[in-house]
């Protein structure tokens, strides 16, 4: 194996294994060696095995590998470019004999705070070939960071999933990212609500002072849809600070009040990419389905037909509550790291404007 400075050709293995990769210098003096903890099996060979970023001019090149899971809804590549979110210098392919075997796409909206995130990973490979890429792009862009893996719903329980999507989760770990977490997404899509109980009335949010309030009192809230891009983007924590990210009208915000005192607290956002309850907290756990179905009711009086809201996977109730209330789970987001990392650390800085709250990510 051969090590070489980036911006030559790098060939990893020998004889009729060869790998060979191009990418600008991340680093002045840094080298590669991007097998390092990889042993490619015996009986699969990466001959004519080429790694490297895209070009401008190459998208097409992206969207050339067939999607290895059309049934996930998610922003294609050509609109992300269009966007500005994806770039072809941060997009890496493997290429097999000319042909794309595996393919990573970060993603980083115009006028976001923070570094990009893995937004992409397919590969129709081994995992020590996706390992080699990825290594071979952190390497490109400064070192690893954030991977969302975005999974159909049900993921696990799914043999024809699994078998697609085992491989690349696989890489990200060779590759030295660890699973932090994992948030779903539902959808509302006109399943009748539960009748309420007479038991809450809900009133809309004074002014913003009362929402920050409320907020300070509430120790985890139930529902932040686009929590991690909110992090990701701006810097933001969506749990104890959602203001700073729903810059919208309070008019959005509903408080749950028992007896005349607040019990609940329940953010919407009618005018992002699509419908959604952006943040929905708790004094009193027994409001929570009728609070769910209020900020529906807020969003069908914008005129939307469905409603998106993003759950931790490990909130049992509250997942059980949102299919009571007529959601289901439309897709999966697991969160990979740098093992080195602390969870969830990432970069701050300034929030950018209300309208990416659901289009910051790759998913749609």
């Amino acid at each position: 194996m051969r090590r070489v400075r980036f911006g030559h050709a790098v060939e990893l293995g020998g004889g009729q294994n060869n790998v060979r990769c191009s990418a600008p210098p991340p680093r002045p003096g840094v080298c590669a060696d991007l097998t390092r903890g990889v042993r490619f099996p015996e009986d699969q060979p990466v001959t004519d095995l080429v790694i490297r970023p895209l070009v401008a001019g190459e998208e097409s090149l992206f969207d050339s590998m067939p999607d290895p899971l059309p049934q996930l809804r998610q922003v294609s590549y050509a609109d992300g470019i269009a966007a500005g979110g994806y770039r072809p210098e941060n997009t890496w392919v493997a290429l097999r004999a000319g042909r794309v075997i595996g393919r990573a796409a970060w993603l980083l909206p115009p006028g976001a705070a923070g570094a990009p995130w893995l937004e992409r990973f397919d590969l129709d490979a081994e995992p020590e070939v996706g390992a080699a890429l990825l290594r071979a792009a952190h390497q490109a862009l400064g070192g690893p960071g954030l991977y969302y893996a975005a999974l159909p719903a049900h993921w696990r329980r799914r043999p024809e999933v699994l078998a697609v999507v085992e491989a690349p989760m696989a890489a990200a770990r060779l590759a030295g990212l660890v699973e932090r977490g994992e948030r779903l997404r539902c959808s509302w899509t006109g399943t009748p609500l539960p009748a309420a109980s007479g038991r809450y009335t809900f009133r809309p949010a004074v002014d913003a002072t009362e929402i920050n309030t409320l907020v300070g009192r509430i120790a985890e809230p139930d529902v932040l849809t686009g929590m991690e891009i909110a992090r990701a983007v701006g810097g933001v924590d969506l749990a104890t600070d959602p203001l700073a990210w729903l810059t919208g009208p309070v008019e959005g915000w509903r408080v749950a009040l028992a007896a005349g005192e607040p019990v609940g607290l329940v953010g919407t956002a009618g005018d992002a990419c699509y419908p959604l309850i952006a943040y929905l907290g708790l004094l009193d756990e027994a409001v929570r389905g009728e609070l769910l179905a209020a900020a529906v009711e807020v969003l069908i009086a914008g005129g939307a037909r469905e409603v998106i809201a993003d759950v931790d996977a490990h909130r049992v109730a509250v997942l059980a509550e949102l299919e009571r209330t007529g959601f289901r789970q439309l897709r999966s987001r697991v969160l990979f790291e740098p093992a080195a990392s602390s969870p969830s650390a990432v970069a701050s800085g300034s929030a950018v404007a209300a309208g990416v709250v659901a289009c910051a990510d790759g998913t749609e």
